[in-house]
């Protein structure tokens, strides 16, 4: 028994690849052995029945064994169920009633072909449920398993788990990446489509981040570890995915009150019917018939198909604040900086006040801007070069203001305009043409440096997309200069443009729009957390590598693609309204079945057959979310690239030859 019971999870791995549990598997194991052994019993007794017409006995307590075999574990299921009010328990129990009815009967036949048959179904039903769940599931096969690690010259496949932040690894072309690191030597495209849903590679060099879950598909690169194997962004945005399976509905929490009445219900019709016509078969019919497979699949159907859906996309969705806010959301607010624009400042001037050199200011600018993330920090370093600057200030960023770094008593402050003229240093009129980060060190004002950035140029479908799809009002809140939010305002059709705000005060914007609007705030998570979460609806963009935008927001969009925007909402209508019709499609299909098994139309055993039908239909209606009128466009083509990694991949695999 046990070789045929490996068999049947072996064939049941090979089957379902991994997209269910162990525990499911042993359990799904259990029940096609259960039938197994039943039908063997059935055709045993059959059989006798016709070698020993006389003998009708022996063939019903070989029906009888047949019928403990098989409808046993269902009979305890329906008992456990029962004690703790457990309403996914509610097929065990009617189809326990009508097992019951049926021995009491002498049906001892139809006793083993009910349970048998819903055993067959019920596998079919869950292939079914899990092909929804591939987008998912198979993120998790993007992660590779080994690595090639660099030691003192030397390559060595290793297990990807026992990688630690600052070894080295190497990726040739078409390997995977098992961790987050950043580029140390070589050039390639990256295939990113598995996380954050763009079609086109995206170019990277020496100083950019690599993800773990993506694919070297060309080049050579030899990559430093940031994280480990386990606390990857890959692995978290896996995570949240499988958490937000388990989401709860309010559609779910009415569905599961309507199922404590429902069993009673059944029970009182299948007693009235079998009082009144005096044919049990028909009671047995009821019991079976309304057996709600399709009232457990009315919102997870739906939901594992959305978020299977937004997988592809690059979408993550972890709240179900998804479903409900996110369809009744008439108000958008959008972040400026690395939302609405692409966060890569140009700089287009720097203006020296005490300093005496343009090196001087930006080696000071450098020192604290090494360690902030912000799209601002992250221009100014680029502008940096070569620039040599000091390391070890202890560093304290300033949300919505800038940055500040202290060593040995001296300190220097990096920040807007506001930030630094609030602590009483005199400046001279800022300078026009963009938004002006200030440096200041130990007292002295040493100068600015101008940067201007730039709208993505998908803003105007995106806005236009939202409101097609019902959004009333679009905000647009900053902490940049009103001269340089005016110059964003003239180019987007927002409704409103707020300027020099604080985080504070963005949240208080968000909150003031609660009171007229249901809100959803995109922002890039990392300036954002406060009106992000205060929101009915919170949407990080970008988020990809930002541990802080995945947390803070319901959804994190792992690209900058803002024409996601409508397409997300418009998923969240999707499922709304295929749940609403699902609940529907359950209740007429149990009515129809129960009017046809009191008619007699139906038989008891036609009826373990049939009483699926709700569940497929519900099924197939929830696939429709799947499908979608548009694409959304690529964020951008890979950039210029050299043949630097095409010939040292030649160079390598010459070598290794």
């Amino acid at each position: 028994m046990k070789k045929i019971d490996h068999m049947v999870e072996d064939s049941l791995e090979s089957r379902t690849k991994t997209y269910i549990s162990d525990k499911d598997k042993k359990k799904l194991s259990r029940s096609i052995l259960s039938a197994a052994a039943a039908l063997t019993c059935l055709v045993g007794g059959y059989i006798f029945t016709k070698i020993y017409p006389d003998q009708v006995t022996v063939a019903e307590l070989v029906y009888l064994i047949g019928v403990v075999i098989i409808g046993l574990p269902v009979l305890i299921t329906a008992v456990k169920g029962f004690l703790s009010k457990d309403i996914g328990a509610a097929m065990e129990i009617l189809v326990s009633v009508a097992i019951i009815v049926c021995v009491l009967d002498g049906q001892y036949v139809a006793a083993m072909l009910i349970p048998m048959i819903l055993t067959v179904v019920h596998f079919f039903e869950e292939k079914s449920i899990m092909g929804g769940r591939d987008a998912i599931e198979g993120l998790k096969k993007m992660q590779a398993e080994t690595a090639i690690l660099l030691k003192n010259g030397a390559e060595t496949e290793v297990d990807a788990k026992s990688l630690q932040p600052g070894d080295t690894i190497l990726v040739k072309p078409g390997m995977a990446l098992p961790i987050d690191g950043v580029v140390v030597r070589g050039e390639a495209d990256m295939d990113q489509k598995s996380l954050t849903g763009e079609s086109l590679p995206k170019f990277v060099r020496p100083g950019d981040k690599v993800y773990a879950g993506t694919t070297n598909t060309d080049g050579l690169l030899t990559v430093t570890v940031e994280k480990a194997c386990a606390d990857t962004s890959f692995q978290r945005i896996v995570k949240l995915l499988e958490n937000a399976e388990n989401m709860q509905l309010p559609e779910k929490s009415a569905v599961d009150k309507f199922m404590l009445y429902y069993i009673p219900i059944v029970l009182v019709i299948a007693v009235l019917i079998w009082f009144f016509s005096k044919d049990v078969s028909k009671a047995i019919a009821i019991l079976v018939v309304s057996c709600p497979c399709g009232y457990m699949l009315v919102s997870s159907a739906p939901l594992i198909a959305a978020l299977g859906a937004g997988a592809k996309r690059g979408v993550l969705i972890k709240n179900p604040a998804f479903i409900d806010k996110l369809t009744a959301a008439d108000c958008f607010v959008f972040d400026k900086t690395g939302t609405i624009t692409n966060g890569t400042l140009e700089a287009v001037g720097i203006n020296l006040v005490q300093a005496g050199s343009e090196e001087e200011l930006l080696a000071a600018a450098a020192a604290v801007a090494h360690g902030s993330t912000h799209p601002t920090s992250k221009s100014l370093m680029q502008l940096c070069g070569n620039v040599a600057y000091e390391t070890d200030y202890v560093l304290t960023e300033l949300p919505g203001k800038g940055m500040k770094g202290v060593k040995d008593g001296s300190e220097i402050l990096m920040g807007n305009t506001r930030f630094i003229a609030s602590l009483g240093f005199a400046l001279p009129d800022p300078p026009e043409g963009g938004s002006a980060s200030w440096v200041v060190k130990d007292g002295s004002v040493l100068g600015n440096v101008v940067f201007r950035d730039s709208l993505r140029a998908d803003v105007d479908e995106a806005f236009a997309g939202l409101r097609a799809l019902g959004v009333k009002k679009i905000m647009v809140l900053t902490g940049d200069s009103k001269i340089e939010a005016e110059r964003i305002a003239a180019d987007i059709s927002a409704d409103e443009m707020h300027a020099e705000l604080l985080p504070e005060q963005k949240l208080d914007q968000v909150k003031a729009a609660k009171e007229q609007y249901t809100v959803a705030t995109v922002g890039d998570g990392i300036n954002d957390a406060l009106a992000l979460n205060a929101a009915d609806v919170g949407v990080a963009m970008g988020a990809m590598g930002s541990d802080t935008a995945i947390q803070s927001a319901d959804i994190s969009l792992m690209n900058n693609n803002l024409t996601l925007l409508p397409f997300v909402m418009e998923l969240a209508q999707k499922t709304k309204t295929a749940i609403r019709q699902n609940i529907w499609i359950a209740f007429i299909t149990s009515f129809v079945m129960i009017f046809l098994a009191a008619l007699g139309v139906v038989t008891p055993v036609m009826g373990a057959f049939l009483h699926n039908a709700g569940a497929f239909i519900v099924l197939f209606n929830s696939a429709r979310v799947l499908r979608r009128k548009n694409e959304a466009k690529p964020e951008e083509a890979p950039a210029e690239r050299t043949d630097a990694a095409a010939n040292e991949a030649k160079e390598h695999t010459d070598e290794t030859e």
